[in-house]
């Protein structure tokens, strides 16, 4: 009998492979950020189908979908919403910014500054908003994805410590191989693309299927030698000669909440290290900061999270 948390995973890889081709580990990661319930930064050039993604996603957990193009003179209230003074209630009504949405794509994020990109933290972290002293709850399964272009950098502003922190996921999207990529010409070569045609032919998740995959992870066993795994992981990065800020505590706990989703995913009752490994680069690897030397001698954070890996003693009893 399939469980919620693979029957999760199997209706969006089949609703939104209708769409997009050649993406079953981005659509693994999503699920994963789903039913943890957090929110993920994706890295790829543009015109690979992150807004059709995010999109089709919506689709798919019947929500309202937004879109905010990023860029340098965007300020905070673009994203978050304003008071508009109503002159019949001699009162400010507030008029929500597209983050009020179930689905947020924030498009380009590093184009923008600092300031409107610190509008995200406070949404990312505690589910409301704040404005003008004023808070505000999001949806209660708001889910933002956000992308940037790894490759072109000028005029972007690089996300801080605080900012890559808050994120539970970093998914890499690359060029789809041949036979992929012909799928996708034949898809929407006509014109005006299709997409409309194509998110018409995904249906909805069954109600509560989410929520049901989240209580059984919940449900999955967590021994004290995985914990101690985890803790010694993060300790190592923040040891590590090419790292100058390591895992914090916000990121080692977002390993072990991935690790657990990993195991559900998997149908397993327990967590054990291979679960840990398999989300470990998508959990850790943005979250390192690398030393300049690092850096010149071409490490990534990819690399130097499989070097942590390799470090840490795995622990023989974890079930």
């Amino acid at each position: 009998m399939t469980k919620p948390a693979q029957d999760l995973e199997a209706r969006l890889a089949e609703g939104l492979g209708r769409v997009l081709f050649g993406m079953e580990l981005t659509i693994h990661g999503l699920c994963l950020a789903l039913v943890a319930k957090g929110q993920v930064l994706v890295e790829g050039v543009p015109g690979l189908g992150k807004t059709l993604l995010a999109k089709t996603l919506a689709r798919q957990l019947r929500g309202r979908f937004k879109r905010i193009q990023c860029t340098a003179d965007m300020m905070p209230s673009d994203m978050t919403g304003i008071h508009v003074y109503n002159s019949e209630r001699r009162a400010f009504d507030l008029l929500p910014g597209p983050l009020f949405a179930d689905v947020v794509l924030v498009d380009e994020i590093n184009r923008t500054g600092p300031k409107t990109q610190s509008a995200l933290l406070q949404a990312m972290e505690e589910g409301c908003i704040t404005i003008d002293r004023d808070t505000y709850a999001l949806p209660a399964d708001y889910f933002i994805i956000a992308s940037q272009n790894p490759h072109e950098l000028e005029g972007t502003y690089p996300l801080p410590e605080s900012q890559l922190d808050r994120f539970l996921l970093r998914l890499t999207i690359g060029y789809p191989d041949p036979d992929e990529e012909q799928q996708v010409l034949r898809a929407y070569d006509h014109p005006g693309g299709g997409h409309a045609e194509a998110e018409k032919a995904v249906a909805a998740l069954p109600e509560g299927l989410v929520d049901e995959a989240r209580a059984q992870a919940a449900q999955v066993v967590v021994s004290d030698a995985v914990y101690s795994y985890v803790v010694a992981i993060a300790a190592a990065s923040r040891s590590h000669s090419a790292v100058s800020l390591g895992l914090s505590t916000r990121g080692a706990l977002a390993l072990m909440r991935c690790a657990r989703v990993e195991a559900a995913l998997r149908s397993s009752d327990y967590v054990t290290p291979d679960h840990v490994k398999a989300v470990a680069r998508a959990v850790v690897a943005h979250r390192l900061i690398l030393t300049p030397e690092a850096m010149l001698e071409g490490m990534d954070g990819d690399s130097l999270t499989d070097v942590i890996l390799g470090q840490v003693p795995v622990p023989r009893d974890s079930a």
